[in-house]
């Protein structure tokens, strides 16, 4: 019961990563030149395949013992890769628009940062209980 709550927050907090890229980023963005349609944006496509490939493959990697390890591993790669990217542009935007150093915590991606690391301790928390069962296991048998 608790690795499928475990799993269960792991999705939804993965899930809420990638609705949150797409409302900042969207990468399908209106033609100034022709009125009704749509342009599609490679650099904004990039920050949006991230969330999806933690919603989707690390998800996918967790349901089974064997692959929970690459799960756990991808999943901690994602975290750290999107933590860089975001302090780096949400720091970046703050030298471009000279926003005040004391207003960066409340528009910094910080919020952003924790949703992601608490999706990597919802990843290790799922990871330990499954080595757990295996350890259990394998002590049973002769």
């Amino acid at each position: 019961m608790t690795k499928r709550a475990l799993l269960i927050a792991l999705v939804l907090c993965a899930g809420a990563a990638l609705m949150l890229h797409y409302r900042v980023h969207p990468y399908m963005l209106p033609d100034p030149s022709k009125p009704g349609s749509l342009i599609f944006n490679s650099t904004k496509f990039l920050s949006f395949i991230f969330p999806l490939v933690d919603l989707i493959l690390v998800t996918i990697l967790f349901l089974w013992r064997k692959t929970a390890v690459y799960g756990y591993l991808l999943n901690g790669l994602l975290v750290i890769y999107g933590t860089i990217f975001m302090a780096h542009f949400s720091i970046a935007e703050f030298y471009a628009k000279s926003i005040p150093p004391q207003a960066w915590f409340l528009k910094s991606t910080l919020p952003d940062i924790a949703l992601a690391w608490a999706d990597f301790f919802i990843g290790k928390a799922l990871y330990d209980l499954i080595i757990q069962e295996q350890i259990k296991g394998d002590a049973r048998r002769p």
